[in-house]
């Protein structure tokens, strides 16, 4: 009997696992074309996210240029539909200034500046132009600017005796506050200056 009979496959290996353990090249050439078409999806996808962003940046930069002009469109629109409102105010102040150096009669100027004023007034209704309230008003620190007080007996201490320039409302905001006056009570007299009581 030969000595082979009783050999046994070398490293522990059988004719199954030597099967198990073979790479057919037809299965690797479609494992490597599997990875390289994911590879290829992958970049793909990048680089349409990466077009998306820069169409989304584009985008947004247009809109805030827009927006921008937009806005100063809209201010430049305010700014001339608020001159327009003011300048027939200016035109009749020049025609009283002209009426001025002929007049005779100050009656008639002051007339005219009345005239102007309730013109001013009425434009300044339309634009929602308010005054604060000021003369005979309890001081309001959020709409007055106390510029003095003055002692007197005639009004109610913290009431506003006189305005030195008007403030205005723009709607509910505060557009400008009054400079005014107001009242503060009188200084106490010392009698103890008159002549004492003759003693008997």
């Amino acid at each position: 009997m030969s000595d082979n009979l009783g050999d046994k496959p070398e490293n522990g290996q059988n004719g199954e696992g030597e099967e198990e353990d073979l790479i057919f090249p037809e299965e690797e050439a479609a494992k490597a074309a599997d990875e390289r078409s994911d590879l290829e999806k992958a970049h793909a996808e990048r680089d349409r996210m990466r077009e998306q962003l820069l169409r989304i940046a584009a985008d947004f930069d247009n809109f805030r240029k827009r927006s921008r002009k937009e806005v100063e469109e809209v201010r430049r629109r305010a700014i001339e539909d608020t001159l327009r409102e003011v300048l027939p105010i200016v035109d009749n102040l020049e025609r009283a200034a002209d009426a001025m150096s002929g007049a005779t009669e100050v009656a008639a100027v002051a007339d005219g500046v009345h005239m102007v004023l309730r013109g001013f007034e009425d434009i300044a209704s339309r634009l929602g132009l308010k005054r604060v309230p000021g003369v005979g008003n309890l001081f309001d620190p959020t709409c007055h600017d106390a510029m003095q007080q003055e002692e007197t007996e005639e009004h109610a201490p913290g009431t506003v005796v006189s305005e030195i320039v008007p403030g205005y409302y723009l709607g509910e905001r505060l557009l400008r506050p009054a400079m005014v006056v107001v009242a503060k009570p009188p200084t106490q007299t010392d009698d103890q200056g008159d002549e004492p009581p003759k003693g008997e």
